[in-house]
């Protein structure tokens, strides 16, 4: 009894201490992935809440878990309750911001547009309220509260936007509030915007209310460019506003000199001569109408009677004619610059079509030319990325790449627990190139120099005794030919045909561009030769070796006897016994004396 509780208790030790020896293995091959590749996160578990700490549920059974994610709120309302968002919750505990970034705060190009707004009232009503008869006794209230309205709007935007705006100072983005005030102080747009509010209305009382008192609010156009720019700079399609702003120089433009035309026919006296306003229909758009015929240059216009007539009518000929030809200049340089990239695209088009037509291409070659000319094109918008990426700094490419690829590139196995920078670098040099259905990506037996990351499309590996078996389809977000960029000698061979099914966009990274990267990353190369030797070795074992599967058999072989079997009929016989066993072995031994 001593005896076998002594065997059973090393037993247990024994087996404790296997398990103990298996944990230890584990634990440090997790040490060491996580030394190799920081990213790798751990499996423990997260520390549990002990009994003590844990929350009470309430008496309705119903714990945290059981509570939907967002906040509900409601609303009882008669013998209803309505559901609604909290928006008055989030509008009493919203903080305006202390500083605002005029480049990036949407906030602050919508408050702009306000003030754009406001501009374009007195830029507009100004001249027509001062020109035609429209302002009147009746009315002049409501012309009152919308100036003054729009002069409120001035104010709240020297006192309360202008003075949180960040600038940089030294290469430092400057926001301290007593630094951007005094900014903002010494700056030209702050002299411009006390013009714009000077108390000119004080002389109502002396003179009326006469609109041309409020013509200083017209020189706050600085809100105005920054408007554009700002707005530009988010929108997707600029090229439109650019339009769209360049049509309304013209109208302006235009609506200035109907207001002009009135007034001096009104001077000289409405219906005096033919060259006036007659006074009959709606002022506004009689005088618009000979306003456009005369900055036009259309002509049929009646000839000025009087001196004063003549001079008006000629610098409103020289106006005209200088106004509208700038007019068409912006608009042609509008127009092109949107129109850029698609004329670029078409002078190369030709340029390739010319010189396929000079040495006589075939016209199949010429018809796939033009192809990937139009796929590209309309794919990506441009026929080489880099042409874009080259204006910008290292580090934007970088960031640009990191968008881009990462997120294919990091799931690379060959890449797994590699240098977080080697592969930023890697990112840089990898290059798209867009592949036409059935082209080969790469041919069996070629020298392996690249390796491919599809980033759209798919691509077939075809084999087989014709080699042109379907064996598998790699689809977007695969990798193929990553073992060529580490393989000794020069690199290995290609073992099946890679043709693109439909059209592929492809990521390439060449074997040179690495080897110049790993260079300065000496760890991360011996991992990756470490990790494309083991490749190699998995992809060249021989399909029957033991554990592989193999050829399926027809007739499976006869599996062997025992071994506990053998040695129960080898002790029968020796001890010369009868029964089952005996008369089991003499049949085995006539089974043996068969021929085959």
């Amino acid at each position: 009894r001593i005896s076998s509780a002594t065997s059973l208790s090393s037993a247990i030790i024994n087996t404790r201490l296997q398990e103990l020896v298996k944990l230890f293995k584990e634990r440090t091959e997790k040490v060491k992935e996580k030394l190799t590749d920081p990213d790798v996160t751990s499996d423990d578990e997260s520390p549990t809440t002990s009994p003590a700490a844990a929350p009470v549920p309430p008496l309705g059974g119903e714990t945290e878990g059981d509570k939907p994610a967002g906040d509900e709120h409601y609303c009882e309302m008669l013998c209803c309750t309505f559901k609604y968002r909290p928006w008055l919750d989030h509008l009493k505990n919203y903080r305006f911001p202390s500083s605002i970034d005029p480049l990036t705060n949407l906030m602050y190009v919508l408050w702009l547009f306000f003030v754009v707004m406001a501009w374009n009232w007195n830029c507009w009503l100004i001249p027509i309220r001062w020109a035609f008869p429209y302002q009147t006794p009746a009315n002049i209230h409501f012309w009152l509260v919308v100036d003054y309205l729009c002069d409120l709007i001035y104010l709240l935007d020297i006192l309360v936007f202008q003075t949180r705006l960040q600038f940089v100072r030294g290469g430092d983005i400057i926001t301290d509030k007593k630094a951007m005030k005094e900014n903002y102080l010494r700056s030209q747009r702050f002299k411009m915007d006390v013009v714009c509010l000077l108390p000119l209305d004080f002389f109502y009382f002396k003179v009326g209310v006469n609109p041309l008192l409020r013509f200083p609010r017209c020189l706050k156009y600085m809100a105005f460019f920054e408007f554009n720019n700002r707005l530009e700079a988010i929108l997707s399609k600029a090229y439109i506003y650019r339009v769209i702003r360049t049509t309304a120089y013209l109208l302006y433009s235009l609506h200035v000199n109907s207001c002009l035309y009135y007034w001096a026919s009104a001077y000289e006296g409405l219906g005096s001569t033919t060259w006036v306003y007659d006074g009959e229909g709606n002022s506004y758009i009689r005088c618009y109408y000979w306003a456009v015929k005369t900055l036009i240059t259309i002509g049929g216009l009646p000839d000025p009677k009087t001196l004063f007539e003549i001079v008006f009518q000629l610098l409103n000929y020289f106006t005209g004619v200088f106004a509208f030809s700038v007019m068409i200049g912006q608009m042609r340089d509008v127009v092109g610059a949107a129109t850029a990239g698609q004329t670029y695209y078409r002078s190369c088009m030709d340029s390739t079509i010319k010189y396929m037509n000079f040495y006589k291409i075939p016209k199949t070659v010429q018809n796939r030319v033009k192809t990937w000319y139009e796929y590209t094109w309309h794919s990506q918008g441009m026929l080489d990325e880099s042409e874009l990426l080259v204006q910008l700094p290292d580090k934007m490419r970088l960031d640009i790449a990191i968008d881009v690829n990462y997120n294919i590139v990091s799931k690379v196995a060959l890449f797994q627990g590699c240098d977080r920078q080697m592969i930023f670098d890697m990112l840089k040099r990898l290059r798209s190139v867009v592949y036409l259905p059935n082209d080969y990506v790469c041919k069996k037996g070629e020298i392996g120099r690249e390796m491919y990351i599809i980033q759209a499309g798919q691509v077939q590996v075809l084999g087989g005794p014709d080699g042109k078996t379907v064996l598998v389809t790699l689809k977007a977000g695969s990798v193929f030919g990553e073992i060529s960029l580490l393989a000794a000698g020069g690199g290995n061979r290609r073992t099946a045909n890679v043709v693109a099914h439909g059209f592929a966009n492809l990521f390439i990274l060449d074997k040179k561009d690495l080897n110049e990267i790993l260079v300065h990353y000496p760890e991360s190369q011996k991992l990756l030769r470490k990790k494309a030797k083991k490749m190699l070795k998995n992809s060249n074992k021989p399909k029957d070796e033991k554990g592989a599967p193999g050829d399926p058999l027809i007739i499976p072989p006869k599996a062997d006897t025992p071994k506990l079997f053998q040695a129960a009929l080898a002790a029968t016989g020796r001890m010369g016994g009868k029964g089952p066993l005996a008369q089991l072995r003499w049949r085995l031994k006539e089974l043996k004396a068969m021929p085959a």
